[in-house]
């Protein structure tokens, strides 16, 4: 019971770190695609959207493809854009 509280917590907040990051992209970063990008993904990671998913999908996505997925996005977060340049360093 524990442990999925624990991974419930963990998937809301990677699910709101790349919601945030999606929303700096399209306000700050000047990348509109990207940032809409990151804010769809990241209802991947909200319990509720995952369950909606294995309810009209039939299969919901691996826990370990989550985690892939979140270090991948986070690289591309501080890999490209006008945020990762440091064109906007009171962001950070």
């Amino acid at each position: 019971m524990k442990t999925t509280s624990l991974f419930n917590s963990v998937s809301w907040f990677a699910g709101f770190l790349i919601f945030i990051i999606g929303v700096l992209n399209i306000l700050r970063g000047n990348d509109t695609m990207l940032g809409l990008a990151f804010i769809t993904i990241s209802f991947l990671y909200i319990p509720a959207s995952n369950k909606l998913i294995k309810k009209l999908v039939g299969f919901s996505i691996h826990y370990l493809v989550k985690i892939i997925l979140a270090i991948v996005l986070l690289w591309i977060s501080m890999a490209v854009g006008a945020i990762a340049e440091g064109f906007y360093p009171e962001i950070f």
